[in-house]
């Protein structure tokens, strides 16, 4: 299990049903499968209700919880970005050798449109490659320049692209090596593997409080192994990446997962059954 990886908020997320409502007890079972305990999964409820997230009828185990619009809204996962990587990995999207890149140089008075700028570039993958310019293997122009636009900052935003770039005399996937921490992101894949390999061991003989909280623990390995990584293409990457390997040994744990539990109405079960398809 992913010890320390999942807070109480993150489980309560994780227990949406289809109809956005949270069985309590169900949720109880599973935040001890964890290894939570009563008085934290209670005072976590209570911090949700308080901040407009969720509602409450009832009491204790027998309480319902559920979600508001705004709450619904914000919890579906990234499809499109789930898709990309299950694709670049099948080999169904081929890198077209083009590197995209931006620069800003936003005066200090401004900092929080620079601050902007280089949120929306961290998020969308993008690596320094000196001061102020930063560099993507995919497509980023419109999110950088409606950002801008929303920052105010667009006279400040620089955008190209070229097929030749050179970083001290590193090219393709040396130069990738040179900008992205692969090391390290490797070593999140690992964990992502490690975890799906114990989670198929365990589900035979789970309970069914279990395999959820194997599902919650393996989504939120997902996540943390996916979020920093900037899903480079193979041709930029080191052969035989262990990214591929560990996505594939999820998508295994989460059909057995699914099919182990067809009954159960947890959104989480459901959420990457069409990312995970080829097209």
């Amino acid at each position: 299990m992913a010890d320390g990886l999942i807070s109480t908020r993150a489980l309560i997320e994780a227990m949406l049903r289809e109809d956005a409502t949270i069985d309590a007890g169900e949720l109880y079972a599973v935040a001890d499968a964890l290894g939570m305990g009563d008085q934290q999964v209670r005072l976590a409820i209570k911090r949700l209700v308080t901040e407009g997230r969720f509602t409450v009828a009832g009491r204790g185990r027998g309480a319902v919880l559920t979600a508001t619009d705004a709450t619904r809204a914000g919890l579906e996962p990234d499809r499109e970005h789930v898709r990309l990587m299950y694709a670049q990995d099948r080999g169904d999207a081929p890198w077209d050798g083009v590197w995209h890149l931006a620069g800003f140089a936003v005066p200090e008075s401004e900092r929080e449109a620079r601050s902007a700028l280089r949120d929306a570039i961290l998020a969308l993958g993008g690596a320094p490659v000196q001061g102020g310019l930063y560099v993507s293997s995919h497509a980023w122009e419109e999110t950088l320049r409606e950002t801008a636009r929303e920052a105010g900052s667009e006279a400040y935003l620089t955008i190209l692209s070229c097929t030749d770039l050179d970083v001290g005399g590193a090219r393709g996937a040396a130069a990738a090596q040179r900008l992205w921490p692969l090391d390290g992101l490797a070593d999140g894949h690992r964990r992502l593997a490690d975890l799906a390999t114990e989670a198929l061991a365990r589900i035979p003989n789970a309970t069914h409080a279990e395999r959820l909280a194997l599902t919650v623990g393996l989504v939120a390995e997902f996540t943390r192994a996916h979020d920093p990584d900037p899903l480079l293409p193979p041709e930029l990457l080191p052969p035989n990446w262990i990214g591929a390997r560990a996505r594939t040994d999820a998508a295994r744990a989460w059909a057995t997962l699914a099919a182990a539990e067809a009954d159960s109405a947890l959104r989480l079960l459901r959420w990457f059954d069409v990312p995970l398809q080829p097209h």
